[in-house]
């Protein structure tokens, strides 16, 4: 037997520890359409890829690891000033990433906005014509009833009419 899928299957727990997993891929077609178009640059992808790994378990991981190693094996002598300007210098840079993150969760919902904002104008028209079609039903439903009523004054015949109406009797 191939020895190929027990061993990805013994892998993944690790692969999944080192490598974040990715987004499920958008639903909304206006969504999927703005992450290809994002995707055709490489410094959004290259901003994409290093904002999941920093918003990961694992990366919080590496850095417990690190930080221990680091004083552990006594690098530096306490206060630790190369560490600290180390993380510093770290924190500025993924601080940008939050911001650039922020801009595309930003327009993320502005693309959800517009699409949504274009739906509501699509479903305003077609109440506007339904409103249209149901004057225009009644406008008709006027004429035939008064062109029954004139016929039926002209013949000198009542109209035609159940007599009895919820269980009652009409006058």
């Amino acid at each position: 037997m191939d020895q190929a899928p027990a061993r990805a299957t013994h892998d993944l727990p690790l692969r999944r520890f080192v490598v974040p997993p990715k987004l499920p891929q958008p639903v909304s077609p206006a969504l999927v359409e703005h992450a290809e178009e994002r995707a055709r640059d490489v410094q959004n992808r290259a901003a994409d890829q290093i904002t999941r790994f920093s918003g990961s378990m694992t990366f919080v991981y590496l850095h417990v690891i690190w930080f221990a190693c680091w004083i552990g094996f006594g690098v530096e002598a306490y206060p630790y000033g190369l560490l600290t300007m180390i993380v510093s210098l770290e924190a500025i840079f993924l601080s940008t990433f939050v911001m650039i993150s922020q801009n595309r969760a930003d327009a993320k919902r502005q693309v959800i906005a517009d699409q949504q904002w274009h739906t509501v104008q699509e479903e305003d028209q077609q109440n506007r014509q339904l409103l249209e079609l149901s004057e225009q039903i009644l406008d008709l439903t006027k004429a035939v009833h008064a062109y029954a009523s004139r016929a039926s004054g002209a013949t000198g015949e009542a109209p035609a009419g159940p007599a009895v109406r919820n269980g009652e009797e009409r006058p």
